[in-house]
Formats: C-alpha cells, sequence, structure tokens
C-alpha cells in the first residue's frame, strides 16, 4: 500500500509514499505492516499518529524514536492485513491479485506473467515476464486490456506478441 520514502525531522517520524488508489486511505489503519526493500518478513508497527502532507504521508511508529531509525527503513513497503481491506467493486482488482496471472492476447498466444505494475503519469502500466527471460510492458487501460479472470488465473489482452 505504500513504502518508505525516507525520515521526516530528527524525532523519528517517517515519509511514506502512497502507492494505493486512496493515498489517504492508510491513515485510517491503526498499525501498518513493513517488509524491508530486500524482501523478508513483515513486521507489525503500531501508528502512533499520521497525517497527509502534500502527495505523502508523515507517520510516527512506536519504537521509531529518531532519525537514523528512520532513515534505516528508507524503501521497506507498507502493507496492512488484507482482510482490513474492503472489497474490490465489480471489474476492479486488487493489484496483488494479478500478479502471478498468465496474459493471453486475443489470438490464445501466451505473453507470459504478471509481475508487477509501473506507475506512469497517465495510467499504471502492466510489466509481463516473457518465457525467454524478457519482459513486455502493457498499459492497463481498457484499450488493450480484454478481461481478468481470476478464477483462471488470466488477463486477456489486445496485445502482439512480437511487439
Amino acid at each position: 500500500m505504500g513504502r518508505v520514502a525516507g525520515p521526516h525531522g530528527v524525532r523519528g517520524s517517517l515519509k511514506a509514499q502512497p502507492l494505493c488508489a486512496d493515498p489517504a486511505s492508510l491513515l485510517a489503519f491503526p498499525q501498518w505492516w513493513l517488509r524491508g526493500r530486500e524482501g523478508g518478513a513483515w513486521s507489525p508497527c503500531r501508528v502512533l499518529a499520521s497525517r497527509m502532507q502534500s502527495t505523502m504521508l508523515v507517520a510516527e511508529l512506536e519504537g521509531i524514536s529518531n532519525r537514523e531509525a528512520a532513515a534505516a527503513l528508507r524503501g521497506a513497503e507498507i502493507g496492512v492485513p488484507r482482510d482490513w481491506l474492503p472489497g474490490p467493486a465489480e471489474n476492479e482488482y486488487y493489484r496483488s491479485d494479478l500478479v502471478g496471472l498468465t496474459v493471453a492476447n486475443r489470438t490464445g498466444e501466451v505473453l507470459g506473467t504478471v509481475i508487477d505494475f509501473v506507475e506512469s503519469g497517465a495510467h499504471p502500466i502492466l510489466r509481463v515476464a516473457r518465457a525467454d527471460g524478457g519482459e513486455r510492458l502493457i498499459p492497463w487501460v481498457a484499450q488493450h486490456v480484454d478481461g481478468v479472470d481470476l478464477a483462471a488465473q488470466r488477463i486477456e489482452v489486445d496485445w502482439p506478441s512480437d511487439f
């Protein structure tokens, strides 16, 4: 749902970049789960105070009491338990549900597997790992995404296999 951008001030507050549709939604949670930039296990951290500041969040977390401790968290992922989130509306998806799905075009050719999303100024971009080790970038817009079938673990797109 977000990523720690770095420290804020000298008392251990940190800046966080929200990566969710509603940036302020993280403010509602009494606890965040953090995972280091190199991966590993998620650790719970109680939120003592948080607020929006421009496009970033500023938060005070329990156990983080100085600038150095906040700086050590730079790049850490921020999440919350899935059952704390509302269910997605019809034709909406959590990105985490799409990672790992097979991507195929209208002719049935498998283009690869979803590995991530990239944010661009206009719209998200689907990152698809190809079987040859390469990568495809497909705009996540109705013009190119025909449908998602979570049960079949498949996304159908209007995208050529040689692009």
